[in-house]
């Protein structure tokens, strides 16, 4: 077994509502896990390949998403907190009820999610939340 295959097991195993600090998923291939509404703080997923992974309802605070591959995930429901989603790859992805937001640091700008450089094409935004999010794009904002 490789080792990405054993991270994609272990989020599928643990319990609902789990939560996680500051564990290190860099370029790990976790192309359709299934976890159960984890809670995720301080995780970095950067660069890591989460195509059609099922995360909804998983809630991600000050986690690095920068460069991820999540291209036709279900992220329903999911709540991004301070998150850096910079040039993260959302094509096709189902993004229903997801709210992007940010986190009281005490120090704008920090605490804000960043999707600049996202892409979104295809994606389905019905009821996306955004709040004090930087870099959304204007063609995709659901506001409008």
């Amino acid at each position: 077994m490789t080792m990405s295959l054993n991270a994609r097991h272990r989020l599928a195993t643990l319990p609902r509502y789990t939560a996680l600090n500051g564990e290190d998923f860099t370029g790990q291939d976790l192309a359709s896990a299934r976890p159960s509404e984890l809670r995720f703080t301080r995780c970095s997923f950067a660069g890591a390949d989460l195509r059609q992974a099922t995360l909804d309802g998983c809630s991600f605070t000050f986690c690095d998403l920068s460069g991820a591959d999540l291209r036709g995930a279900s992220l329903r429901g999911v709540s991004l907190s301070g998150c850096d989603l910079r040039d993260g790859d959302l094509r096709d992805a189902d993004l229903t009820d997801a709210a992007f937001g940010s986190v009281n640091s005490g120090r704008p700008p920090h605490g804000r999610t960043n999707v600049t450089g996202v892409r979104l094409e295809g994606a389905i935004l019905r009821d996306v939340q955004l709040d004090d999010v930087i870099g959304w794009p204007a063609e995709a904002d659901p506001m409008a």
